[in-house]
């Protein structure tokens, strides 16, 4: 007879839309249990639509949904979260960090996924300092003879 090794208190996820292949990979973690709607109370909701998001809390506003994106969009992040979701992930990272992104999220944490946050605006390189101007020497004002 088949041993179930999960813990008593399994965190339920649940995959809209459903990912067979996904769902088996999560599914091996042990204290993961993928559901198959949300009459099964998840914790956590993988989506891949924004507007999953706002459908999923209607049902169950205790759940946490975590948008699963290819690659940032501009305002992406900012529209899943003014959504409601939990965080963005990347959609084919390694299996391990969804699993850790999941588990956050369940604790209430909000996730971003490094790769997915919004890039940070370019350096413009070093800044003059207060007071300074282009191809000033050493010998500015109070250098000039008087």
């Amino acid at each position: 007879m088949p041993v179930d090794r999960r813990p008593a208190r399994s965190l339920r996820v649940l995959l809209f839309p459903p990912d067979p292949a996904l769902a088996l990979r999560l599914g091996l973690q042990p204290d993961i249990e993928i559901v198959a709607s949300t009459l099964a109370r998840p914790a956590v909701a993988l989506v891949e639509e924004l507007s999953a998001v706002t459908a999923l809390l209607e049902e169950d506003p205790e759940c946490r949904v975590l948008v699963r994106a290819g690659s940032a969009h501009p305002g992406l992040l900012d529209a899943a979260l003014a959504a409601g979701a939990a965080g963005l992930v990347v959609r084919d990272g390694p299996l391990e960090e969804l699993a850790d992104a999941v588990r956050r999220a369940s604790r209430g944490e909000t996730v971003v996924d490094p790769a997915l946050a919004a890039p940070a605006p370019p350096d413009p390189g070093p800044r003059p300092g207060p007071g300074s101007r282009p191809g000033a020497g050493s010998g500015g004002l109070s250098g000039a003879a008087g």
